[in-house]
C-alpha cells in the first residue's frame, strides 16, 4: 500500500427540502386548510478516525464528497425524509485544515473521534406552519437551506511514542528493523527511506512503545533540499526522540548539530522534546575511534552517548530500555 500523508479534498453537506404548499381535500369536511408539510433535513459531512487505517492514499482517486439533498414536504403534514450522513474515515492523527493550509478545524488524534465538519441545511416551512388566526389559507412555503462547502486539507501525522532522526545513512532503518517486526527497505544510498515507517517495540509483558523512522534530514531540509522537512511532523507527537549518528562516518559533532539545527527551523517544540543519542555503527570503529568521537559528542551535545550497533545488535536493548523510561516519565508528566 503507497502512503500519502497529505492531500486536498472538497466537501459540500446536503441542502434541505423545499416546504410543501397542499391544503386538506376530503369529504364531509369544510374548510380543511393547509396541510403542506416541512422539507427533510440534509446530510452533514462526518469524520471519523479509525484505528485500521494508516495512510490518505484513498483520498488521491476520490476528491469530492456531497451529501444528499433532504426530501420535499408534502401533503397530509408529511415532513420530508432526511438525507443520510457523509462519513469519512481517516486514520488517527489525522488534522483537517482550511484551504490556507493553516487554520486547523480538527484534529482526530484518538480512536472513534467523531466530528461533524459541515451540517446539512434545515428544510424549508411548508404552508401549514404559516397558518395562524388571522391567515387560515396561507400559501406560503420556503425553500430549504442550503448545506455548506469548502475544500479543506487532510494532514496524516502518525501516532507514535518516539521518533527516529538524523542523517541519511546513520542507521534508522536498521535499528528499526533490529528492534521490531518492521522490514523497512535497507540499503547502501542515502534517502532508502522515502516515506515513514512504524514499529511496536515490546520490551516485557505489558511494556511496549511505537518507534517512527522518518526519512534522513540533510543541511537546508526547512528550506527544501533533499526530501525537505515536512515528514518531521509524524514526530510531533512523540514523547522523546532517539538521534542516531553515523559514528563511522567521522564528523559526528557536525552531523549531530546539522539535525539539531533543522529541528530548530521546523519548530512545533521537536527541538524542545527529551532526546537520546545514539552513537551508530560502533562494529565499523575502532575502540580508540569509538572512544573520542564519543567524547567529543558527549562534549558538544551536553547529553550521555549512548554506543551501539543496528547490525550486530550490540547496545540496541540498552538504548530500548532508554527509550521506555523516557516514554513513561513523559506519559507520567503529562497525566499529573
Amino acid at each position: 500500500m503507497k502512503f500519502l500523508d497529505q492531500c486536498k479534498i472538497f466537501l459540500r453537506s446536503g441542502d434541505g427540502g423545499d416546504g410543501a404548499i397542499g391544503f386538506r381535500r376530503e369529504l364531509y369536511i369544510e374548510f380543511g386548510g393547509p396541510d403542506g408539510g416541512n422539507g427533510g433535513r440534509g446530510g452533514d459531512i462526518v469524520f471519523e478516525s479509525m484505528a485500521n487505517l494508516n495512510t490518505l492514499i484513498d483520498f488521491r482517486y476520490t476528491q469530492h464528497f456531497r451529501a444528499k439533498k433532504g426530501g420535499n414536504g408534502a401533503g397530509q403534514e408529511r415532513t420530508g425524509a432526511g438525507s443520510d450522513d457523509v462519513a469519512i474515515k481517516v486514520p488517527i492523527g489525522t488534522q483537517i485544515f482550511a484551504e490556507d493550509q493553516e487554520t486547523m478545524l480538527a484534529d482526530l488524534d484518538r480512536p472513534g473521534m467523531r466530528i461533524v465538519l459541515l451540517r446539512g441545511g434545515d428544510g424549508g416551512h411548508g404552508n401549514a406552519h404559516f397558518k395562524s388566526s388571522t391567515n387560515r389559507a396561507p400559501r406560503k412555503a420556503t425553500k430549504g437551506y442550503p448545506g455548506e462547502e469548502r475544500w479543506v486539507w487532510l494532514r496524516l501525522k502518525l501516532i507514535a511514542d518516539a521518533g527516529l532522526v538524523g542523517l541519511p545513512n546513520a542507521g534508522k532503518s536498521t535499528f528499526l528493523a533490529a528492534s521490531s517486526a518492521a522490514r523497512p527497505k535497507i540499503a547502501d544510498y542515502p534517502f532508502t527511506t522515502l516515506h515513514p515507517q512504524l514499529g511496536v517495540i515490546r520490551l516485557s509483558m505489558g511494556e511496549e512503545f511505537v518507534l517512527a523512522d522518518i526519512p534522513g534530514l540533510i543541511e537546508g531540509a526547512h528550506e527544501g533540499a533533499g526530501l525537505g522537512d515536512r515528514f518531521l511532523g509524524h514526530v510531533e507527537r512523540c514523547a522523546c526522540l532517539l538521534h542516531l549518528v553515523d559514528g563511522a562516518a567521522g564528523n559526528v559533532v557536525q552531523a549531530w548539530r546539522t539535525v539539531r539545527e533543522e529541528l530548530h527551523a521546523y519548530g512545533g517544540g521537536l527541538a524542545e522534546k527529551p532526546e537520546i543519542i545514539g552513537l551508530n555503527k560502533s562494529d565499523a570503529m575502532t575502540p580508540r575511534e569509538t572512544s573520542a568521537r564519543a567524547a567529543a559528542l558527549r562534549k558538544a551535545s551536553g547529553r550521555p552517548v549512548m554506543l551501539l550497533s543496528g547490525v550486530t545488535g550490540k547496545g540496541v536493548p540498552e538504548v530500548l530500555r532508554a527509550l521506555q523510561n523516557a516514554i513513561t516519565d513523559q506519559r507520567r508528566d503529562a497525566a499529573a
